[in-house]
């Protein structure tokens, strides 16, 4: 490749205090405690109950797996240092946001100034994944393209099937509580970066935004790190996911980039037609049907994410990811986060052992 396709992650994890498996709202403890080894890859969130980390630029999957897991395993000490635990899951599934201490700072200020309730009811916690772009004119083009899968990869990660303690009937309730965002969902299709940037440019000069930092897509342009960030999953509960995932969307950008050198474009579709498919993905998860809109047909979606697994094939040798990638054989088997707490509240009637089930999760295999 004449591009490296470098990597990182941001994961956003629920502060549980074990007497109660409820959140705690000890963000700052668990920064003080933790600020020795993870120093700025550990922050705070608007709510401190939420603690965000993330991994250095990673120049492979095997390197991004040494760095997911070590992030994990610190943040988790950290946090049981101080009497702590640490769970990855879309949403907490009875914790309610009215709780919830909101973070001291002017940034969260101006957002709670703006947004309201809004703001504060988004007791939601996400995976986010970059991946380096070659250019500015790739970046929009590969977005373009790379918007069709958004769907795809949501259905692989669905972790929140609970909210406010109830059942939702959902794989991914986190996606319609963001929903009520502005700037949010599947991007537009743009001609042109200069077209994107005429968007922005005009969002900031009317007031809209202050940059394009507020622009909150499952799939963006970073406005600083030169990446494509995608972030339309949930934070996947086991560590492998998160990799297996990091390194599908890798391997989906870098088959996409050999298309469009080849000037063998992916066809494009409407954001409309996108947005079906992902109420579908967050509704049903992988037990769901997404549209083939070349084939006009609904597939079921474990039969699609073997396509997908094909559609990339050729180039995941190439990156050295073929055994992360080889997990999502095992989700597709085992089920996502959301399949298993549902299996755990199913059996035991209680919200707590979903918890418990979900903290240990986290921690397994560190």
């Amino acid at each position: 490749m004449s591009h490296r396709f470098t990597i990182g992650v941001e994961e956003e994890f629920q502060i549980i205090d074990p007497a109660t498996w409820g959140l705690r709202s000890h963000v700052s403890e668990l920064i003080e405690s933790g600020a020795p080894s993870l120093g700025d890859q550990i922050k705070r969130e608007l709510h401190q109950s939420i603690v965000e980390v993330g991994t250095r630029i990673c120049r492979d999957v095997a390197e991004l797996q040494d760095e997911v897991t070590r992030v994990r395993r610190e943040l988790i000490s950290s946090a049981e240092r101080i009497g702590l635990r640490i769970a990855a899951a879309g949403t907490h599934p009875f914790a309610t946001w009215q709780d919830q201490l909101i973070s001291p700072g002017e940034r969260y200020s101006a957002l709670l100034e703006e947004m309201q309730l809004l703001a504060r009811s988004l007791l939601i916690f996400g995976l986010h994944v970059h991946v380096a772009m070659p250019d500015r004119r790739a970046t929009i083009d590969l977005m373009n393209a790379a918007r069709y899968f958004l769907p795809h990869l949501l259905a692989l990660s669905t972790s929140s099937p609970f909210w406010g303690g109830h059942e939702t009937g959902f794989r991914s309730y986190r996606t319609t509580v963001f929903r009520r965002f502005p700037r949010t969902g599947v991007p537009d299709h743009f001609g042109s970066w200069g077209e994107y940037e005429d968007y922005v440019n005009l969002l900031v000069e009317l007031h809209c935004i202050d940059d394009a930092k507020k622009i909150w897509w499952d799939l963006r342009p970073h406005p600083y790190f030169g990446t494509l960030e995608f972030r339309v999953c949930d934070v996947p509960t086991r560590a492998d996911d998160t990799i297996a995932l990091a390194a599908l969307i890798q391997a989906i950008i870098v088959k996409l980039h050999k298309l469009y050198q080849k000037n063998q474009g992916f066809r494009l579709y409407r954001r409309a037609l996108i947005q079906e498919n992902k109420f579908r993905a967050a509704r049903w998860g992988l037990d769901g049907k997404l549209i083939d809109f070349g084939r006009r047909a609904e597939v079921p979606m474990r039969d699609l994410a073997h396509e997908l697994l094909e559609f990339v094939d050729d180039v995941v040798d190439e990156l050295g990811s073929r055994q992360a990638i080889g997990r999502i054989g095992r989700v597709l088997e085992d089920g996502t986060s959301a399949d298993r707490q549902l299996r755990v509240f199913h059996d035991t009637g209680s919200l707590s052992a979903v918890v418990e089930h979900v903290v240990a999760e986290t921690r397994a295999g560190l």
